[in-house]
Formats: C-alpha cells, structure tokens, sequence
C-alpha cells in the first residue's frame, strides 16, 4: 500500500469512536436547522475548504433532495473579510462575523488542523460569548481549540491526513444530519 494510504488507513483505525460524537452532532445540528437557526463554519487554507464543502451540503444536499439549511462557511464573503481584517486585524475576521450571524443556540463549527489559529480561537470565544454552541475538529490533542469549544473530535496525524479524516467525518456529520430530518 502506498505510504500515504497507509497513513490514512492507520488514522481512520484509531478515530472510530468519533463516529458516535460527530453522529450525535448531526441529530443536534438537525434540530437547530429544523427549528430555523444556522450553522456557521470557520478554518483556514485546507480547512476553510472543508468548512465551505461541510456548508455547501447543507444548503444543497447531500443524499436526498429537502429543504435547504441555513450554513454560513466565514471565509467566503472577501469583501467582508477584507474590510474586517483591514479595520480590526486578521484575528478579528471570524470573530466578528460570529457575532453578526450568530443567534442564541445557532451552532459554529471550527475546523484547524493545528487547533492554535488565533482567527478560529477567536470565534470560538464569540460564539460563547454570542450563545452558540461551538464545536472543534482539529488536529493532534491537546491544542487550545478543543479545550475551548462546548465538544472536539481531534485527529492525530499530519496535516494532510487530517483534512482527509475531517472530510470523511463532515460526510458522516451531513448523513447524519439528513438522517434525523
């Protein structure tokens, strides 16, 4: 088997038992969407991908045809993360669109593969503060993202290998999601 398959392979072994949580994650999710609220989702470089595909999903559909969901990738809207990173620093640009977009009981999922990027640090902090739930897939644990959201699935591996476990559990999030509608 080619070395990185392998890698991924051996990841994939040890991460089974997020499967329950990110499961448990969906049946929620299902209930804030169903009830009209949103997700909001953050990352940076590769993440930020998974954040948009995870949304994308969401407002589109994943297996079956339903109603579209509010989901709200932070990282897509270039003239809002311009100006905010302009007039108040890179860190803020999540944050403060967290706090735009977010409702009581909406849901942030943040998406680092390090958990120490200070820009997802900070909306994770907005949206307790806002009264979202906020949730972490990262990479190695411990790291300061999934000591600061409500819950975590953290990956161990390299970066690359994380991206690709986060997709595959984005995927079992959105049929989990479409499963409890």
């Amino acid at each position: 088997m080619d070395a990185h398959l392998e890698k991924l392979w051996n990841t994939l072994e040890k991460v089974d038992d997020h499967a329950v949580t990110v499961r448990a994650w969906g049946g929620k999710l299902a209930g804030v969407l169903a009830a009209g609220g949103r997700l909001l989702a953050c990352g940076n470089g590769g993440s930020a991908a998974e954040a948009q595909h995870l949304t994308a999903e969401l407002v589109g559909r994943f297996r079956d045809d339903r109603q579209p969901y509010a989901a709200i990738p932070l990282h897509a809207d270039g003239s809002s993360l311009t100006a905010i990173a302009n007039d108040f620093g890179a860190d803020e640009i999540y944050a403060r669109q967290v706090r735009a977009h977010g409702r009581t009981g909406d849901v942030l999922l943040c998406l680092s593969t390090s958990g120490g990027s200070p820009n997802v640090l900070a909306a994770a902090r907005a949206a307790q503060e806002a009264g979202l739930v906020a949730w972490a897939m990262t990479g190695p644990a411990p790291n300061p993202l999934a000591g600061l959201c409500d819950e975590a699935v953290t990956i161990p591996g390299e970066t690359a290998t994380v991206q690709e476990v986060h997709l595959a559990l984005i995927h079992l999030l959105c049929d989990a999601v479409e499963e409890a509608l």
